[in-house]
């Protein structure tokens, strides 16, 4: 006996159309601002970047890049320019492009903090050579760790099941909202739909030095930490008013924080008071500023509540 063909419901109609339509119009916003990136000159390679500004600042990723000073950008309307690059970061495979003339399109960035697990995420890129291709899915998970090309661990990543390609590296992860939330880095060979990108907040914290200093200086006090949801009680302890925190994962056996007394497991809730709600913030807590000097760390523990004063060193390159 044959089964009666399925009969979606209007109601489901509604949905898979509302869907469709939130993803086209992300797309729609951000699209016109991804670009293709070619290497000139050394060794050949291309990837994808999205213009930031109406002055032609682009963002692609390190490994895009490589060592080249100048690199091919083509563009959604076929224009096609030459971009400088201004500078790059292996730590977290980010660099920063900057093309001739003027843009009318822009992708802007937004706040990955307020990210939740669920959302839809949606990459924009070139892979394999098909140019400007969309894929969609979700947010799978917030606050990874990845392993750089320089063997450093990039923190606060996002993990994401839109698929990515060859060639979609440096393009956007974009929001429902159509505002980038992610910089797309890379995908784990044989593994099913599992892709990363560095979160929104990191990069802005590494555009904005690039365009300061030319380079991202940073302060070290070797430890590797994931985001952690803090309860209330061990807030008030702590005396921040987050629910968030960031937990050592590892630490340095020779770094400043094993030297201080921190260890695994640490949970840090704030540095010489500022709450520390998450990777990006101790990320960017953690810059020139602070080496060489002392920096108070509000550390909870089961034994209870410990302030441990680091002194970070620079950052070896």
């Amino acid at each position: 006996m044959a089964l009666p063909a399925f009969d979606p419901s209007p109601r489901d109609d509604a949905l898979l159309d509302a869907y469709s339509m939130t993803v086209a119009d992300a797309v729609d916003r951000i699209g016109p601002a991804v670009c293709r990136i070619e290497r000139i000159g050394g060794r050949g390679g291309h990837g994808s970047g999205f213009v930031i500004s109406p002055d032609g600042l682009i963002v692609t990723n390190f490994h895009v890049v490589g060592d080249a000073r100048a690199v091919r950008v083509a563009m959604p309307d076929g224009s096609v320019d030459e971009g400088r690059v201004l500078g790059s970061d292996p730590d977290t495979d980010i660099a920063l492009v900057r093309a001739g003339g003027s843009f009318a399109n822009v992708a802007p960035l937004g706040d990955s903090k307020r990210l939740r697990r669920g959302q839809i995420a949606i990459a924009i890129g070139n892979p394999l050579g098909f140019e400007w291709t969309v894929t969609a899915g979700v947010v799978s998970a917030l606050g990874r760790s990845m392993r750089a090309t320089t063997g450093r661990l990039i923190d606060d990543v996002i993990q994401t099941d839109a698929a990515l390609n060859p060639g979609n590296s440096g393009g956007p992860l974009v929001s429902s909202a159509g505002e980038v939330i992610g910089v797309n880095t890379a995908m784990i060979p044989g593994a099913q739909g599992i892709a990363f990108a560095v979160a929104s907040n990191t990069a802005n914290f590494v555009i904005s030095e690039i365009i300061r200093f030319g380079r991202v200086r940073r302060a070290f006090i070797g430890v590797s930490a994931d985001t952690t949801n803090l309860p209330r009680r061990a807030a008030l302890l702590s005396q921040v008013t987050s629910s968030t925190a960031v937990r050592l994962r590892t630490v340095d056996p020779s770094g400043p924080a094993a030297k201080s007394g921190l260890k695994e497991g640490d949970i840090i809730a704030a540095i010489d008071g500022r709450p520390v709600t998450g990777v990006d913030d101790l990320v960017r807590m953690l810059d020139a500023e602070r080496i060489g000097r002392e920096t108070v760390c509000t550390v909870l523990r089961r034994s209870g509540v410990s302030r441990i004063a680091v002194t970070p060193t620079a950052r070896p390159s």
